[in-house]
């Protein structure tokens, strides 16, 4: 265990940009993915368009494959980012998309009733969305969007491949140097599992508490 605790600042190091990379990541990924998931569900054709190939493009490649084209194909075009910034992009991309599905079966699950008698008294469809629908379907998704936060957490951990000294590329020098695979990347996995499972549990905790707001109002 001497790898570990002759290692301590060097891990928590690793882990505190983890966790700014994960939160970047997820805060960016629910910012755009609501905005993507507005457009699905847009009365203009051309915006639905939009969100529906957006969403199967970011669905649909790996997240590492786009960290690697952020990080080195994109300077090729003269947009440059750095490591860090490269991991949040692709992960923000690659999140966006299941954040708007997420969101918009939340959307669809909004009675039409409520959407219908909005139009009647003439509101218009941005204040629709933003004061009447967005609310409801993004609190009938807590769980699935917590979900979507500890995939950043645990896709945060492929930034090792690109340089970004985070967790797991400082697990990886550890284990070269110490040649300690078992140890370091057991205390690695198991940080992970334990801030994963602190997650779900405050995304519990606060669905039950939305769950109990709503039930107080009825």
């Amino acid at each position: 265990m001497n790898v570990i605790t002759d290692n301590l600042a060097a891990l928590a190091g690793g882990l505190g940009l983890t966790l700014v990379l994960a939160l970047c990541a997820y805060a960016g990924a629910l910012l755009l993915g609501t905005l993507i998931a507005v457009c699905r569900v847009s009365p203009v054709p051309p915006l639905r368009a939009l969100g529906a190939v957006w969403v199967n493009v970011a669905c649909n490649i790996p997240v590492l494959c786009l960290m690697i084209l952020f990080a080195f194909g994109l300077p090729r075009a003269g947009v440059h980012f750095s490591l860090f910034g490269a991991a949040v992009g692709a992960l923000v991309l690659s999140a966006s998309g299941f954040v708007c599905e997420t969101v918009r079966s939340g959307i669809n699950s909004v009675p039409r009733g409520q959407i219908e008698a909005a139009r009647a008294l003439g509101l218009p469809f941005g204040l629709i969305i933003t004061q009447i629908v967005l609310p409801q379907a993004l609190a009938r998704t807590v769980q699935p969007l917590v979900n979507i936060l500890i995939s950043c957490l645990i896709g945060s951990s492929l930034a090792a491949a690109i340089g970004v000294p985070e967790l797991t590329n400082i697990t990886q020098q550890l284990n070269l140097r110490y040649a300690e695979a078992v140890v370091t990347f057991l205390t690695s996995g198991l940080t992970y599992l334990v801030i994963a499972f602190g997650a779900t549990k405050l995304g519990g905790l606060l669905e039950q508490r939305l769950a109990s707001v709503k039930g107080v109002r009825a």
